[in-house]
């Protein structure tokens, strides 16, 4: 284990062997002594470092990939999984200036994290909205909606998927309703419409991926999602626009500034 300086197992432990393992794996990690994308040693290397049987060397990575924190992949081994984080300034990433220099939220958090972002599985349908969808934009579930469905990648990692619903009378036979939306994307599109966009409302939850979406964001096992609902609001108070979006959690830092007045 010259590469990489593991301790020994402490006998005297009452925690597991496997557990004690992962834990000076863990603690590497976290050092930056493993740094993402550095592939962990082996399991040949580990069970003879260690002097134990390949199942417990198994399941010590089993945690370590159950925490998120590694990645195994098939016929090249385990590594340390990497997390493009991009800090979503809640009281920023809507400012009317990104628009007008053409570039929506996504593109603009992601270039100022000094990311590269790409946007991949567009696909755009009219259909009637679900209850909870139409309620939000204050229409019914007999009317229809233009649904746009795409995935956001950073450096070519998935790491959000989004879908936009916006009123048909609004957004057919526009830009909107076109997979390219164009500089600055829908925001811009529906302020060119006249819709000018006065506030934003957001819901947040965290919960298990689906497995659709584990599949859409090539999630670790045991890595949460963030459940995210935006509403956003044109300044004559009518709803244009719902986002239902799935983020990865070890991708995003949400900040916000509230003010105290």
């Amino acid at each position: 284990m010259a590469e990489l300086p593991l301790p020994d197992l402490d006998p005297t432990s009452d925690r597991a062997v496997f557990r004690q393992i992962a834990d000076h794996i863990r603690h590497a990690i976290e050092q930056g002594t493993l740094a993402e994308g550095d592939k962990v040693p082996s399991e040949a290397q580990l069970m003879q470092h260690y002097g134990v049987a390949r199942m417990t060397i198994c399941n010590a990575l089993q945690v370590l990939q159950g925490e998120g924190l590694t990645v195994a992949e098939h016929g090249r081994g385990v590594f340390v999984r990497s997390h493009p984080p991009v800090r979503r300034l809640a009281s920023d990433r809507f400012a009317r200036r990104h628009r007008e220099q053409g570039k929506a939220a996504f593109i603009a958090e992601t270039e100022g994290a000094g990311g590269k972002p790409t946007v991949d599985s567009i696909k755009i349908t009219e259909e009637r909205p679900s209850a909870d969808v139409a309620e939000l934009l204050g229409i019914t579930s007999e009317d229809h909606v233009i649904a746009r469905s795409r995935r956001y990648l950073i450096n070519g990692q998935p790491v959000e998927t989004a879908v936009s619903y916006i009123p048909a009378e609004i957004a057919r036979d526009t830009q909107i309703a076109q997979p390219d939306s164009g500089p600055g994307g829908i925001y811009a599109r529906l302020e060119e419409l006249g819709y000018r966009l006065d506030h934003f409302v957001e819901e947040i939850r965290s919960r298990m991926p689906l497995r659709d979406e584990v599949r859409a964001l090539k999630l670790a096992p045991g890595v949460p999602v963030f459940h995210l609902v935006r509403t956003a609001y044109a300044t004559d108070g009518r709803a244009v626009e719902v986002c239902d979006t799935v983020m990865s959690s070890d991708a995003y830092v949400l900040s916000y500034e509230l003010p105290a007045r």
